[in-house]
């Protein structure tokens, strides 16, 4: 039987705002009634337009937000940090991998500094060991010995995001929640993340959630696929499934107007672009 490490039941999260002189008090549904499982070793990716609540849905999962009701469960417990608040067990549980790694790395602190705090802060180990603990992730992100004494702003974009993902995994976390984490990145080093995320979900069997707006990268990495419109889930499959038999409306347009990223169609863009210009 396979293990379901992360579950949402009806996950609804709205937003109040006070009305003015000249303005009604209204709500605002940034997620309804969503619901879904990821099983342990397994990668969801939850795909959408700006503003369709993927990722304050990221928020609620990785308890930095409370959901305004439904039932969150991790590892099988219920979770609700506005009524129960957030143990140090809890929040080893759950890491976050964000689009933009520089804006979440202490620019005054060495890498070697930047991978150990999360240990200082929720463990008892030693300085050595969190020292030897840190120089251990940072070479399974593929990054050298070199690099534990140097400062952010001296690594590219690429290394950076292997530097957010080694600091996501130092706390042994069940679940790694990834939003937009290549999106910034060019589509070289796009190439050389994913396979690094593959590499590290196979070597530690972890679970992901993947949130993602570029179907190809989806394609690339999803097990399962959650497509969401306006707070909803308006499709939600196997991987194959969804792409190879979207369903719902949203879902089909979505798909047809993204650009396919293969060689062959890049080929064929820059001919017709080409072509267009030659013509004016």
């Amino acid at each position: 039987m396979s293990e379901i490490v992360l579950e949402a039941r009806n996950i609804v999260r709205d937003y109040h705002s006070g009305g003015g002189l000249f303005s009604k008090a209204k709500t605002v549904h940034a997620v309804k009634n969503v619901s879904f499982s990821v099983e342990k070793g397994k990668t969801l990716a939850i795909v959408g337009e700006s503003g369709c609540g993927k990722s304050t849905l990221a928020r609620i999962l990785t308890l930095i937000d409370p959901q305004t009701s439904g039932e969150l469960l991790i590892d099988g417990h219920p979770v609700n940090i506005a009524t129960d608040g957030l143990t140090r067990e809890m929040r080893q549980r759950v890491q976050i991998v964000f689009q933009n790694p520089y804006g979440s790395l202490n620019p005054r602190q060495k890498i070697g500094d930047v991978l150990a705090e999360p240990l200082l802060l929720n463990t008892n180990l030693s300085a050595k060991e969190r020292q030897e603990k840190a120089m251990q992730m940072l070479l399974k992100v593929g990054l050298g010995r070199e690099h534990f004494n140097r400062y952010p702003h001296m690594f590219s974009g690429g290394q950076r995001q292997r530097i957010a993902i080694a600091r996501a995994l130092m706390l042994s976390p069940r679940l790694l929640v990834l939003d937009e984490p290549v999106s910034a990145l060019d589509l070289s080093v796009q190439a050389q993340v994913l396979n690094l995320l593959a590499d590290l979900q196979e070597e530690f069997d972890l679970t992901y959630v993947f949130i993602s707006h570029d179907l190809s990268v989806v394609r690339y990495i999803a097990d399962e696929v959650m497509v969401m419109y306006y707070g909803e889930v308006v499709e939600y499959g196997t991987r194959d499934d969804v792409f190879n038999n979207p369903r719902h409306d949203y879902t089909k347009k979505l798909f047809a107007a993204t650009p396919r990223s293969d060689v062959e169609s890049i080929r064929q863009r820059v001919a017709e672009r080409a072509k267009k210009r030659s013509a004016a």
